[in-house]
């Protein structure tokens, strides 16, 4: 198909290049093209499918008006929502998001940055992969605007957003030990990322200060093989003597498929077993019992992580952590009578 261009409609009817330019980029302001004129101009460029070429149009002005945005894994809840929010939030401000998914591999990360750095994007969101480190490094000393979200790398002077992770893990261990908890599990992934240490560490402090840890109780699990290591898990944990009476998910993809893994080997949870998980999942609400679970607020994670994105790619040089507030929800099952 031919492509269309300001040309093609100025030539169709019979004006200049700058006259369509004007009116096609809303920049005829003072009125020196008439109504009828802009009409004309209008309906021709609609008639012939004109599509803007915006990635001309971003080397004139030096902005392309995208971010691009990576994820650790857009099959996940937590991270299909932020995503969904920061393209919302981004819009409203003039900008396009354009997605990457890494599946938790440097790799693939790697590759997506390259990808987008060719696409001519005026700045970062990243939910950064266990050990990029320096690839991050590279990224903020070429002075590339960059927010990492959900999860940093303390050790870096990069604007990130947070939530407190280890307060928040704490309290729900807490929930957990007054709820007459003595033997409680701990199911994190097998990673060095700082906010998975600071929720396993949070976890373990609370049991600690109740003197009733066990470093047995931690059961690791690996992204790659997550059911597997969940199934594993599980059953070590109610096979153990004594067995475990309450279970903490560190992350929303380790709490629904530890759910499920209680339910398969017939495990009445909240009876035999309480938990604790990580994030609101739709499947709770179906369950014939609560699940008390950590709220993160997804929405305003989003819409801090565009606003110091943007406020960078307009010159601003500061750098901050902004940690926000999750909430611990913990609601009484309705039974219909």
């Amino acid at each position: 198909m031919k492509k269309i261009s300001l040309k093609t409609i100025a030539n169709e009817l019979g004006v200049s290049s700058a006259t369509v330019s004007l009116v096609l980029n809303g920049k005829d302001k003072n009125g020196r093209v008439s109504k009828d004129l802009s009409e004309k101009i209008l309906a021709k460029a609609a008639d012939l499918n004109y599509v803007p070429n915006t990635l001309a149009k971003s080397l004139k002005v030096g902005k392309s008006k995208t971010i691009g945005l990576i994820i650790a894994d857009i099959s996940n809840l937590f991270f299909g929502a932020l995503a969904l929010h920061i393209q919302t939030f981004a819009q409203q401000k003039g900008y396009t998001v354009l997605i990457g998914n890494t599946n938790e591999k440097l790799s693939e990360m790697e590759h997506m940055v390259n990808f987008l750095l060719a696409r001519q994007v005026d700045g970062f969101i990243i939910t950064p992969t266990e050990k990029s480190d320096n690839l991050l490094k590279r990224l903020n000393n070429s002075n590339i605007p960059l927010v990492l979200v959900d999860r940093t790398f303390p050790e870096l002077n990069i604007n990130s957003v947070l939530i407190n992770n280890y307060e928040i893990s704490y309290k729900s261990t807490e929930l957990l030990i007054n709820k007459g908890c003595k033997n409680i599990g701990i199911v994190t992934y097998k990673q060095d990322h700082f906010h998975v240490n600071e929720r396993r560490r949070g976890a373990v402090d609370a049991l600690k200060n109740a003197g009733i840890f066990n470093p047995d109780n931690v059961e690791e699990v690996r992204y790659e093989y997550l059911r597997e290591d969940i199934s594993a898990a599980i059953y070590k944990m109610i096979n153990r003597n004594p067995k475990v009476d309450g279970i903490f998910f560190t992350t929303n993809s380790i709490s629904i498929n530890g759910v499920k893994a209680l339910i398969k080997n017939d495990i009445f949870v909240q009876k035999d077993i309480q938990i604790m998980c990580f994030d609101e999942n739709d499947a709770f609400y179906i369950l014939p019992y609560a699940v008390p679970f950590i709220k993160q607020p997804i929405k305003e994670m989003a819409r801090t992580a565009i606003d110091l994105l943007i406020a960078q790619i307009e010159g601003d040089n500061k750098t901050e952590t902004v940690i926000l507030e999750a909430e611990l929800v913990e609601k009484e099952k309705v039974v219909n009578q």
